[in-house]
């Protein structure tokens, strides 16, 4: 049992400055409530804690966000800033009027490689001009399943291949602006009908799929330089079938560390957990067991403050971590090397702390996408708009990581196109009442994800037998047949989804 100091601490503010308390500080990535730094936020980086997790109720403007940041640079300066920033549907930086960028699932649809690699820099200039330098973007998930709850629009598409070339060229662009880019979530969580913030997801693949789909964007990904990979709460049986991948030493150390010639990924760079207080973690093994079990397996790091955010989950994890050093079950080298891998992430963040300056503004890039990204089906019963419409928007239950708060749709754009659009939100098939409350006006509907609602699905279909000239936009995966007189697949719900949308709608002829 290795020997620690006597002043090992067990309370808020109460650090004795071992070397083992600063190393269980250095790897925890908390979040916090409030939009500026709390006192205890600001004691705990002085104590050695290495990074900060921002998350929407943190950010008010990029003013706001850039004082902020300079309070934690004051204390620390070479602390991590993690940012949930993956644009498109998941934004932080944007999540009260939408995101500036499409997501990858529209980037995917264009697949040119210059512009995502531009769009993600011009992301990471604006994430780095507010000072962030953790990004835990982008998802290099496959999204082989289309019923998949929580990845979807949030993957480049369906083709390892084509998933692959655009989440390196993510990851050059974000990395240009000196953003450490992390690429989630492995090893791959494409293809599940799970979300793993509510349960653990199976995936149930042999290893000869594993290597041919969900693990070759992640190869790409390595190749192109990715600073961080984010491992998922996932069972995969076919390389551990107890443990899941965030947990498993299987998976982090015999696959993603392993050597290439010995059939791993040889990365050497920081692993980071998905937010541990998830409950496929959190039900089973608890956010303190998860958290030893996770270092212990090989993770570097630990995210944990999307739910818990207070100095009471920040003192439990390093008390746990430091109890476990203690009594053999964390070894001590293990601990040091993760920290050392968090400090050298730091340091090359410092290091390239004036990239950004580098890189010129590109304002429009993010529409430039969006409208590049639109698919548009049109069929002789289409007649243009020339009035303001109603547009009915069928609005599901959003998952965690999107969240509620965030604006979408195109009533919104419409309505600056065509003063006096009027909408309404329906979430259950309720036709006779949007008929009546559109009355003699065009019908603009909006979907998400149809072909995963049969409430929607429902609802659309007999809106299209009432009103075959309506007009249908696709915000989500457009999985499902065209229809509709104008159908619009926008690839993604962000503001400049919506905008490129209306802009399509109002020039439609």
């Amino acid at each position: 049992m290795p020997d620690l100091p006597a002043d090992t601490p067990s309370g808020p503010g109460g650090s004795g400055g071992t070397p083992v308390t600063r190393d269980a500080l250095t790897v925890l990535q908390p979040g916090f409530t409030g939009t500026t730094a709390p006192e205890w936020l600001l004691r705990q980086l002085a104590e050695g804690l290495g990074a900060v997790a921002l998350f929407a109720r943190n950010i008010e403007s990029p003013a706001q966000l850039a004082a902020l940041t300079a309070q934690f640079r004051k204390v620390r300066p070479d602390v991590l800033v993690a940012a949930d920033e993956e644009g498109g549907d998941v934004t932080r930086l944007e999540a009260r009027g939408g995101s500036s960028f499409p997501g990858n699932l529209a980037l995917g649809a264009v697949d040119d490689l210059k512009l995502t690699r531009a769009v993600a820099a011009e992301l990471g200039r604006r994430l780095a001009a507010c000072g962030v330098n953790l990004n835990w973007a982008p998802s290099a998930d496959v999204n082989s399943d289309p019923g998949n709850p929580v990845i979807g629009v949030r993957s480049f598409g369906a083709d390892p291949e084509l998933v692959a070339r655009n989440t390196a060229a993510y990851v050059e662009g974000l990395q240009s602006a000196g953003v450490a880019a992390c690429v989630k979530h492995f090893p791959g969580h494409g293809d599940t009908a799970t979300d793993s913030h509510h349960a653990l997801p199976r995936i149930d693949v042999d290893l000869t799929t594993l290597r041919t789909r969900e693990l070759v964007p992640f190869k790409a990904a390595l190749a192109a330089g990715s600073k961080v990979v984010m491992t998922a709460h996932i069972l995969v049986p076919s390389l551990d079938p107890e443990r899941p991948a965030t947990l498993s030493p299987s998976v982090l150390t015999g696959l993603l560390r392993a050597p290439r010639s010995a059939g791993g990924l040889g990365y050497d760079g920081l692993i980071v957990t998905d937010g541990i207080e998830m409950r496929a973690i959190a039900a089973t093994y608890g956010i303190e067991r998860g958290t030893v079990m996770a270092l212990a397996a090989g993770a570097d790091a630990i995210c944990v403050g999307g739910g818990l955010a207070d100095e009471h989950t920040v003192v439990v994890l390093r008390d746990a971590i430091v109890a476990a050093v203690r009594d053999g079950s964390l070894p001590a080298a293990r601990l040091a090397d993760a920290a050392a891998r968090v400090r050298s992430l730091a340091a090359w963040t410092l290091a390239r702390s004036g990239a950004a300056e580098t890189i010129a503004p590109s304002a429009e890039v993010g529409l430039e996408a969006a409208r590049r990204a639109l698919r548009v089906t049109r069929t002789d019963a289409f007649v243009p708009l020339t009035e303001p419409p109603y547009v009915a928007a069928f609005t599901p239950m959003a998952n965690i990581a999107v969240g509620d708060g965030t604006p979408w749709g195109v009533a919104a754009e419409l309505a600056r196109l065509f003063p006096g659009t009027v909408t309404h939100t329906y979430r259950a098939a309720e036709t006779e009442a949007l008929l009546a409350a559109a009355g003699p006006r065009r019908v603009v509907a909006v979907v998400r994800d149809v072909h995963r609602h049969d409430w929607m699905a429902a609802a659309l279909s007999a809106l299209l037998a009432a009103r075959p000239d309506t007009v249908v936009v696709e915000m989500g995966v457009p999985q499902a047949p065209p229809s509709g007189a104008l159908h619009i697949a926008t690839h993604g719900a962000a503001r400049v989804c919506g905008e490129a949308a209306a802009e399509a709608i109002a020039t439609a002829r």
